[in-house]
């Protein structure tokens, strides 16, 4: 039952840090969101990326995670980079953004897909979640949007990761398109990861905090 109610108590957290934080983007949500990449990164060499060139052969694999990769630099064309903490929404716009809206939810459909009894990438999907859905609710706090809107948005991308976890593990999908799905995942999974990591922090003091929150991202998801 985890797989289905952790990424939805990651947009738990994430709003109520979004309220206490006083709908400011944060030292500690960017610390966070650094560490949440770096374990997102750790978990999907450890535990995911195995798992699919076991099933499948390398340059298929490739071509997949490839696919990936690329579908979440057109997702991102269409978000503004949302899921990797760059949440642009202007204050004077009071038009729903159904780009963001539509990235995301793809997104998060995708990512529920690799989600599964046999594997510890939930936990790498949780703790992703939580400084986005931070991020994205401060805002839409701030935005013009109806308040029936912003709850409609957050409720919809809420459920969409649950969705595709329960779409992989309820219906019929032979294994190899399974596989081949969450080869695309991987790709995903790299390019945000790897975004996070390598941005530039801003000044010495925070890039050494960085560094720290990376290497006990890694460090956590290898013991897990």
């Amino acid at each position: 039952m985890n797989k289905y109610l952790f990424p939805i108590y990651a947009i738990i957290i994430g709003v109520i840090i979004a309220f206490l934080t006083k709908r400011q983007k944060s030292t500690y949500t960017k610390l966070l969101l650094s560490f949440s990449g770096a374990f997102l990164l750790a978990l999907t060499l450890f535990d995911l990326l195995p798992e699919v060139y076991e099933f499948l052969d390398a340059k298929r694999t490739g071509l997949f995670i490839m696919c990936g990769i690329l579908l979440q630099i057109i997702l991102e064309f269409l978000s503004k980079g949302a899921e990797h903490g760059h949440v642009h929404i202007s204050e004077n716009n009071s038009k729903f953004p159904w780009l963001l809206f539509i990235s995301l939810c793809i997104h998060s459909f995708l990512e529920g897909f690799p989600i599964h009894q046999h594997n510890d990438i939930v936990y790498g999907v949780f703790i992703h979640k939580i400084p986005i859905a931070a991020l994205l609710t401060s805002f839409l706090l701030q935005s013009k949007y109806m308040k029936e809107q912003a709850l409609s948005f957050i409720l919809i991308f809420t459920v969409m990761t649950p969705l595709g976890t329960l779409v992989s593990n309820t219906t019929s999908i032979p294994p190899i398109y399974l596989t081949s799905i969450n080869a695309i995942v991987i790709g995903i999974f790299l390019h945000i990861s790897t975004t996070i990591l390598f941005e530039t922090g801003e000044g010495h003091k925070f890039n050494l905090s960085k560094l720290l929150a990376i290497c006990l991202g890694v460090l956590i998801a290898y013991f897990i």
